[in-house]
C-alpha cells in the first residue's frame, strides 16, 4: 500500500519508534519538570497563573448552573495537552541550550501549526460532547435543586442519594478521559517537535500506550492527582502544577518516542 501511495506522489511518513520506560518512570519526568520550571519560572509561572485564573472564571460561569463545574473542569483536563503545547516548546529550548524565550516559543508553533491546530479542535469537540453529556446524565438523574457549586459536594458526592448519578457520570467521564489520553498522551509534543500529521503523532500516542501500560496509568494517576490538587485550592495551585506538568509531559515525549534514526530501546 505504500508503494501505491508513493507512486501517486503521497509521501507517507513513517511512525515512529516508541521505547520502553520504568513503571516509575512519570516520577522522573515530574523532577525534569521541575527543574524546567525552575529555569523557565517567569514564564511558566505566568502561563500557569494564565490558566488558573481561566479555571476560576469556569467556576464563576457555572456558579448558577452548577452541572457546568464538573463539566468544565473534567473538559478543561481534555483540552490541557494542547494548551500546554507553549510549555513543551519552552522546556525544548532548555534542552537545546537556547535561552529561555516565550515569544520564541509561540512562534515555534507555527511550523506545524495546521496540525497542531487539528489536534486542537477534536480537544475542544472532546469537551463538547463531555458539556452535553454532563447536561443529559444531571438532566436524568439528578432531580435537586442546588444553588451554588460550593453545595454541589455535599448534595451529590456525599448523600448517598445520586449513586446512579455518580455511577453514569464518573464511567462515562473515565472512559472519554482514557480514550483521549491514550490518543494524545505524546500527540502534541511530536506535533511541536517533528513535521508529522496528526494520524502519525495519534498513532503514536496510542503505541506509547500499548506498549507501557502501566507506566501510563502511573503516570496518568499522577497527572489526576495533581490537577485535583489544582482544583482543591480552588485553582492557586495550577499556578505551579499546570507548567510543572506541561514541562514533565516534554520530557515524558523524549523518553518514550525515539529521536529520529534511533531504534526503540
Amino acid at each position: 500500500m505504500d508503494q501505491t501511495l508513493e507512486q501517486m506522489g503521497t509521501v507517507v511518513p513513517p511512525i515512529p519508534t516508541v521505547r520502553s520506560v520504568a513503571v516509575d518512570q512519570g516520577f522522573t519526568w515530574l523532577r525534569r519538570g521541575w527543574t524546567d520550571l525552575r529555569r523557565a519560572a517567569v514564564p511558566s509561572i505566568t502561563f500557569g497563573a494564565c490558566v488558573a485564573l481561566f479555571g476560576v472564571l469556569l467556576l464563576l460561569a457555572s456558579w448558577r448552573a452548577t452541572y457546568l463545574a464538573p463539566a468544565l473542569l473534567g473538559g478543561f483536563l481534555l483540552v490541557a495537552p494542547f494548551v500546554a503545547t507553549v510549555l513543551y516548546a519552552l522546556s525544548r529550548q532548555i534542552e537545546r541550550g537556547e535561552a529561555v524565550d516565550f515569544h520564541a516559543a509561540l512562534r515555534s508553533l507555527r511550523r506545524n501549526a495546521n496540525s497542531i491546530a487539528l489536534f486542537g479542535l477534536v480537544l475542544v469537540l472532546a469537551l463538547i460532547f463531555w458539556e452535553r453529556a454532563s447536561a443529559i446524565i444531571f438532566a436524568l438523574s439528578y432531580g435537586g435543586q442546588v444553588a451554588r457549586v460550593d453545595t454541589l459536594a455535599s448534595e451529590v458526592l456525599f448523600s448517598g442519594r445520586y449513586n446512579t448519578l455518580l455511577a453514569a457520570y464518573f464511567g462515562l467521564g473515565g472512559l472519554l478521559a482514557a480514550a483521549v489520553f491514550t490518543l494524545g498522551v505524546v500527540t502534541a509534543p511530536l506535533l511541536l517537535d517533528r513535521d508529522v500529521d496528526v494520524v502519525t503523532a495519534v498513532i503514536t500516542s496510542v503505541k506509547v500506550c500499548v506498549r507501557n501500560p502501566a507506566a501510563m496509568l502511573v503516570w496518568a494517576a499522577l497527572i489526576a492527582a495533581l490537577t485535583l490538587l489544582g482544583f482543591a485550592t480552588f485553582m492557586l495551585g495550577l499556578v505551579v502544577i499546570f507548567p510543572l506538568i506541561g514541562h514533565a509531559t516534554w520530557h515524558a515525549y523524549r523518553d518514550l518516542v525515539a529521536t529520529e534514526g534511533d531504534r526503540a530501546a
